[in-house]
């Protein structure tokens, strides 16, 4: 079968003025590592052969009816604004309508050099691309809003940074788009108040039908932020680089850079090596989400013909915010611990268990998922504390129907751990897949108990301490 994508592109059509367009830049020895068929058929992709799917998306081959271009914006890194960034390493290739009816954007990251990478080299290193390959693609597993990866290709050629010599790759990462808080900026930034209303406009088409104009916007986008930084919590996980050009107004996970998964549980842990301040740290997430949708709120008012009445109606929907992550933590941490009927008091149990796990170093992701059976309090040191939190536990349970299977739907058995990632990718560097592929086998059913290794937390000697971004 011959290679073919049913792209429909709609970016494209919008001004000149919102991308470059240029063809990705070919590399030295394409090989096929990784391919998402079962994405591919969602997408209504034909795959071809290997050969083909690498030369592909390696970016040495254009596909028929594809537009590639590189998409201008800007954006807060770490609260300082940057008025021009765009994409320094990725081409979009175009769109597709799947046949769910969705559609999204395909795009290669590490596929060369555009008008955007300023001193980089457009290029991407194995680790990185496998990183965001399988952390990703168990982000969608574990139900939450996530870009996904369709396909990793090894370039042949070598890139160089701070470490030296490492090995090229490419990923195909497949977003509902790639419209961020940062592509809004830009345009506010710039007084292209043309431009902003076209994609308003646009943004609203493609994610928000429903929406009547820039306020109904901001308040979905708040809304599908709120769901997503909840889910983030709910399963330990830390983005590590939540500027607002790496906030997808989607609602959808995007840029997987030094991102982690809790091991010991605490509320201020950091992972990413260029956080020293500890901004995005994990109990910091909704207040950056907050503080991301006030930046989205200030571009959307430059539109507005009375401005005063906008900025009152933008700030009331941006302060329901906090609100919202409230409601939506509690459902989620309340179904952790057994509960599917929600009372406001149900708030108080789950703090207070939080607080003896982060006493005790308790494993978040384990801890949570030996609720279910007998071994609990195996996970804490201050065992008569525990035992005082499960009386008032077990008696709270009384009024669930079913909270075994409450727990065991919302806490997984195997994360994406930090450690078995760094492990898998130096085997990929050194040749052998099998650590990768074993990890995306256990990842494609969290919450079933299938590979019990998988599940262990690492050893004193085993913990990754800090994350990097790779580019």
């Amino acid at each position: 079968m011959s290679f073919s994508v049913p792209f429909d592109n709609s970016y494209a059509d919008l001004p000149a003025g919102f991308y470059s367009r240029l063809d990705p830049t070919p590399v030295k020895a394409p090989q096929l590592l990784a391919f998402n068929h079962d994405l591919a058929a969602i997408l209504g992709i034909a795959p071809g052969s290997d050969a083909e799917l690498a030369e592909i998306f390696s970016g040495n081959r254009v596909p028929d009816g594809a537009a590639p271009l590189a998409q201008l914006y800007a954006g807060h890194q770490f609260g300082n604004f940057n008025p021009q960034l765009g994409d320094g390493r990725a081409i979009l290739l175009g769109e597709v309508v799947g046949g769910d009816g969705m559609r999204r954007d395909i795009q290669l990251k590490g596929s060369g050099r555009t008008p955007y990478s300023r001193m980089g080299d457009g290029r991407a290193w194995l680790g990185p691309v496998l990183r965001e390959y399988v952390v990703s693609e168990a982000m969608h597993a574990l139900g939450i809003p996530t870009t996904r990866a369709l396909a990793a290709v090894a370039t042949g050629e070598p890139i160089f940074r701070e470490n030296g010599a490492l090995p090229g790759a490419v990923l195909t990462r497949v977003a509902r788009s790639h419209l961020r808080v940062g592509t809004f900026q830009v345009f506010a930034h710039r007084g292209r108040f043309d431009d902003l209303k076209t994609l308003t406009d646009y943004a609203i088409k493609r994610h928000y039908p429903e929406a009547q104009g820039p306020m109904d916007l901001l308040r979905a986008v708040c809304a599908a932020q709120a769901e997503l930084v909840a889910a983030w919590l709910s399963v330990g996980f830390i983005h590590g680089v939540m500027n607002t050009d790496n906030c997808a107004i989607s609602g959808e996970t995007i840029d997987y850079g030094p991102c982690a998964f809790m091991d010991a549980f605490h509320n201020g842990r950091v992972f990413s090596s260029i956080d020293a301040q500890g901004r995005y740290a994990y109990g910091n997430q909704p207040n950056i989400a907050v503080w991301n949708m006030a930046q989205l709120a200030t571009s959307l008012l430059q539109q507005a013909e009375d401005k005063e009445a906008a900025v009152d109606g933008a700030t009331a929907i941006v302060h329901e915010m906090p609100g919202l992550i409230e409601a939506a933590w509690l459902r989620r941490f309340a179904a952790k611990i057994g509960i599917a009927h929600v009372r406001q008091d149900d708030l108080a149990l789950i703090q207070n268990l939080l607080t003896l796990m982060q006493q005790d170093g308790a494993d978040f992701t384990n801890t949570f998922r030996a609720l279910a059976g007998p071994d609990a309090r195996d996970h804490f040191t201050d065992r008569a504390a525990f035992d005082s939190w499960s009386a008032q536990h077990r008696a709270r349970l009384q009024a669930e129907p079913d909270p075994i299977t409450t727990m065991n739907a919302a806490n997984p058995a195997v994360i994406p751990r930090n450690h078995r990632i760094e492990q898998m990718i130096e085997a990929a560097v050194a040749g052998d897949m099998a650590p990768f592929e074993r990890l995306m086998k256990a990842l494609a059913t969290p919450f079933a108990s299938t590979d019990a290794a998988l599940e262990r937390p690492p050893t004193e000697a085993e913990i990754v301490s800090a994350t990097f971004c790779g580019t």
